[in-house]
């Protein structure tokens, strides 16, 4: 049975005269969303990581590519931790071979965390055939819908990041 919030037609979504295809491309969005989390998941337990253990993984490997590195301090606002929480993840990447710690080298009193050429290697090899495929796709799309996906990428972003406004509450 249908609430009075939920649509007749859909899970989420009412479909809409006005734009017929919004609902499947919104459910191909979902689609996606949930094919990312398992292969996130998947990629978690093969390499015996959590959620933010990858994401530090991914923000390291993106600073070193860039000729660059980043710091504890760093780490906590990029994963939204606390500094406790952050030296916790660095203790447990380093001892699982993942990174390494090491004196800046303008600066020797302070550290940053590098990823080691193991770690590397390793995440290279759990998604670098599925990057591959993701690369293929996007590479198959015309300039003009590749344009057409950013904007459309871009707007459910600042859909999801705006400000949440108070859930209209439920009929009695």
């Amino acid at each position: 049975m249908n609430t009075p919030n939920q649509p007749a037609d859909g899970y989420w979504y009412a479909s809409s005269p006005e734009h017929p295809k919004a609902r499947e491309v919104l459910e191909a969005v979902r689609s996606y969303r949930a094919a990312e989390t398992r292969i996130r998941r998947r990629t978690q337990d093969a390499m015996g990581m959590n959620e933010n253990d990858l994401l530090a993984m991914r923000y390291l490997m993106q600073a070193r590519q860039t000729g660059g590195s980043l710091g504890p301090k760093d780490l906590s606002r990029l994963l939204g931790i606390s500094t406790a929480s952050t030296t916790a993840l660095i203790d447990r990447l380093e001892r699982g071979g993942y990174v390494q710690r090491r004196a800046r080298p303008h600066d020797r009193r302070a550290w940053e965390i590098v990823p080691t050429d193991t770690s590397d290697a390793e995440v290279r090899a759990t998604v670098g055939t599925m990057h591959q495929r993701m690369m293929q796709a996007a590479a198959e799309l015309s300039p003009q819908d590749a344009e057409t996906v950013i904007r459309f990428m871009d707007r459910l972003r600042e859909a999801l990041d705006a400000p949440a406004t108070a859930p209209t509450p439920p009929h009695q």
